[in-house]
């Protein structure tokens, strides 16, 4: 299809070209459109435009004199349309591709903020984790220490109550050694007194 555009043209520019001479006018408006189909950037755009245009150059090179003024004019409108036409669709074109350059690096930009968020709260998880963990453990370290201060205060009371059975029964013991002693003490026969009378 394309072939058979560029083919089409080149057949509607050879019969204006011929009445070039006669018609410099009409020469620049054929190269302008030559110079259209010859760049790369808008050889495959304003189509339809750019056919009006070759239609009124070649309507201009079979007019007579008389009409050439009004087909000058009207190939001269047609020609600037197709260059415009041509420049929008570059803009255009240009535009779509930034916008999907542009649509490619928000993609790209969301990717890499969904990573690094999930990198994030992995981290947070690995770290609620950690202090869970820690947490647990200082819990039972706390109740480790509370069962022995328990059974520490325990044992102290135990002993604590030993003792104070022990001294009991050795206060017990002694006041009944006081008593025993002070009995005997009492029913010892007294003690024969010394005089100075008795001397031999």
């Amino acid at each position: 299809m394309r072939l058979l555009s560029i083919g089409l043209a080149a057949l509607l520019l050879v019969a204006p070209l011929t009445h070039a001479a006669d018609n410099p006018e009409m020469l620049g408006l054929a190269q302008r459109l030559q110079a259209l189909d010859a760049d790369p950037a808008t050889t495959s755009v304003a189509a339809y435009e750019r056919l009006q245009a070759r239609q009124a150059v070649q309507v201009l090179g079979e007019a007579r004199s008389s009409r050439r003024p009004a087909a000058l004019k009207v190939a001269q409108a047609r020609v600037e349309t197709a260059e415009v036409a041509a420049q929008v669709a570059v803009v255009q074109r240009e535009i779509d591709r930034l916008d999907r350059e542009r649509s490619e690096l928000l993609v790209e930009a969301s990717r890499r903020d969904a990573a690094r968020a999930r990198q994030e709260a992995e981290r947070l998880r690995i770290q609620a984790q950690i202090q869970a963990e820690e947490a647990a453990r200082l819990r039972e370290q706390a109740d480790a220490d509370a069962a022995a201060r328990a059974d520490a205060e325990g044992a102290l009371d135990s002993v604590a109550s030993g003792q104070a059975a022990k001294l009991r029964a050795a206060r017990q013991r002694a006041a009944e050694l006081a008593r025993q002693e002070a009995e005997l003490i009492g029913e010892a026969p007294p003690a024969p007194a010394k005089s100075g009378s008795d001397k031999p």
